[in-house]
Parts: structure tokens; C-alpha cells; sequence
């Protein structure tokens, strides 16, 4: 990888960001592989802004037909009924994402991520997921873990004003400067069945709300068999419910968990543009260190509230 040089077509096209983060940094991005399931709004805020860094090629796997709140925060789909007749949220998609770079090779699979083996997974360097079950999240995790190639798995999901990133890079190296110096570093990540299976009691006193929030969340789904954001308001009672069951089962206070995010979470289904643009971002930053090796990576989960306008990082790991 390291030994192809870049064509003059790309050097000329990538000429700006080469001097940001080197002709190395773009070399490697130029044959990586990207793997993306779940076309929301932030989801198509990383493709765009992953495909325009000049990637080698993205895959994109969504089935779903086209509604109303699928393109409320998608800007790749136009609201014209007769144009996305027939067609999947990741053939729409594939389609506007060609026009944002040529060089890029866009493409769509079918059928179910869960369902694809390990031979379909080390054809890629990184893994994207979003509106996934937690059942889902922790499978696909576990089968990029099985490979002998490292793969970058990462979650992403979005509930009203919130947002979450999960990152698991298995065993990664990268190099960052220090002193006008490239020194080596090294972090050891765990995968996301194993992050979430830390006790709530022994984490920080100061973690994050919103990750104990999802994890409510994401629990009420599986106990109801629903899909995410498959929720309502209706659905609070039930949920303030199962929040004081793993709030005694972690030794946990309640308070930690407050009923209006609780609220917030399962009322606001649809996404932010604002909030996906961020998220959205952050992640496609994060993807572009993991395949160029080249600064300090979040470990492991990035959180974004924008009723109080911060990010924060919060290190999960057994």
C-alpha cells in the first residue's frame, strides 16, 4: 500500500489535504475500504465528507424504502417522490454520493448485515453501523474481531439533539507528534459487548448521562423487540421502569439517569441536521486517523449533547 504513489489526477484533486495530513495520509486512504449499514442523517454526513477525503471505495448496505423520516436529515435524497420509486435508501444514496467524487468507487449490497460470514468482512478496513439492534452491534463487532486482518468497527447513532460513537480498533498503533517528533504509540481497545458489560459502579462518578442512557435505551428495544428508534412517548412508564431495574442491578442512582433525557431519547426519533453535521464529522475524522495511522484516536465512545454544546470522550474499557 505504502509503495503506490499517488496518480497526478489525485495528487491534483487531494492537493489541500495533502499538505494537511501528507501524501502517506492520502496514499493510504486512497486504497482503503469502507463498509457503511444504516443510511441516516449523521451516517450520510461521514459518506459525504469520507468520500470527498478520496477514499478507494464505500459500500453501502440499507434496504429500506424511502420515507418521510428516513430523508428528514438526509441531504442526499431530494423529497421527489418520483424519483426514488422502487429504489432503497442505499441505492439513493449510492447514486448522489458518485457526484461528490469521481474517483471514488460507490457501491450497494443487499440483504441483512447479520447474515453476511467473515469472508465479506475482511474485504474491507472499516466498519460503520448505525441503526442497529444491540444484538446486531455486538454480532458484526465479534466478526471483524474473528479476522486475522484488524478491521476499525465503529457505532454511530443519533436520538433527537444526541449523539453516540463507539470505536473499537482492536490492537492499534499510530503515530503522533510530540516535540516537533513522531513518536509511536500504541492503545489497546475492547470490543462493544465487553464495554457495555462493565459495571456501572466501578466507572467514573462523573460518566457521561448519556451513556447510561443509551444503554437503557438500547435494552428497552431488545427487551421489546423493536427496532432503534422504534419508540414514543408512550413508551416512558416502561422505560423509567427498566431504569430503576439497572439502576439496582449496577448499584447505580437513579439521578444519574434523568427522566427528561430519558424522554428526549425515545420521543425525539428523528435527527438533528446540526447534530448529525457534528457527529457526522467527528466520525469521518476519526475513520480518516484510523486508516492513516496519524494522531490520537478517541477510546472508545464519543458523546454529543447539543442542549449543553459539549463533546465529550469517555475511555469504557475492561
Amino acid at each position: 500500500m505504502d509503495g503506490e504513489e499517488l496518480t497526478e489526477q489525485e495528487t491534483a484533486l487531494y492537493d489541500r489535504q495533502i499538505r494537511v495530513w501528507g501524501a502517506d495520509a492520502q496514499r493510504r486512504l486512497s486504497k482503503a475500504h469502507i463498509l457503511v449499514s444504516g443510511l441516516k442523517g449523521t451516517v450520510v454526513e461521514f459518506c459525504k465528507n469520507i468520500v470527498l477525503a478520496g477514499v478507494g471505495s464505500l459500500t453501502l448496505i440499507d434496504d429500506r424504502p424511502v420515507t418521510e423520516d428516513a430523508i428528514s436529515a438526509n441531504f442526499l435524497i431530494f423529497p421527489d417522490e418520483s424519483i426514488f420509486a422502487g429504489k432503497s435508501l442505499a441505492e439513493l444514496c449510492c447514486d448522489s454520493l458518485k457526484d461528490f467524487n469521481p474517483m471514488v468507487r460507490v457501491s450497494v449490497e443487499k440483504g441483512d448485515l447479520s447474515s453476511f460470514g467473515g469472508d465479506f468482512y475482511k474485504k474491507f478496513d472499516v466498519v460503520v453501523v448505525s441503526c442497529c439492534s444491540l444484538d446486531k452491534k455486538k454480532l458484526v463487532n465479534e466478526k471483524c474481531r474473528k479476522l486475522s486482518k484488524r478491521i476499525a468497527f465503529y457505532t454511530v447513532d443519533c436520538r433527537d439533539s444526541c449523539g453516540e460513537i463507539f470505536v473499537d480498533l482492536q490492537n492499534y498503533t499510530y503515530s503522533k507528534k510530540k516535540l516537533d517528533q513522531a513518536i509511536e504509540c500504541q492503545q489497546k481497545y475492547t470490543s462493544f459487548e465487553e464495554a457495555i458489560a462493565i459495571p456501572w459502579r466501578s466507572l467514573p462518578r462523573r460518566m457521561s448521562k448519556l451513556y447510561f442512557a443509551m444503554r437503557v435505551i438500547e435494552r428497552f428495544e431488545k427487551v421489546e423487540g423493536r427496532n432503534p428508534g422504534e419508540t414514543s412517548i408512550t413508551d416512558l412508564p416502561k422505560v423509567l421502569t427498566l431504569r430503576k431495574e439497572l439502576c439496582e442491578a449496577h448499584s447505580l442512582n437513579e439521578s444519574q439517569i434523568p427522566d427528561s433525557l430519558l424522554e428526549r431519547l425515545i420521543v425525539g426519533t428523528r435527527e438533528f441536521p446540526p447534530v448529525c453535521a457534528i457527529v457526522g464529522g467527528i466520525l469521518g475524522q476519526e475513520v480518516i486517523k484510523a486508516i492513516s495511522g496519524k494522531g490520537d484516536p478517541i477510546k472508545n465512545f464519543f458523546f454529543f449533547d447539543a442542549m449543553d454544546g459539549k463533546g465529550v470522550i469517555e475511555d469504557i474499557s475492561n
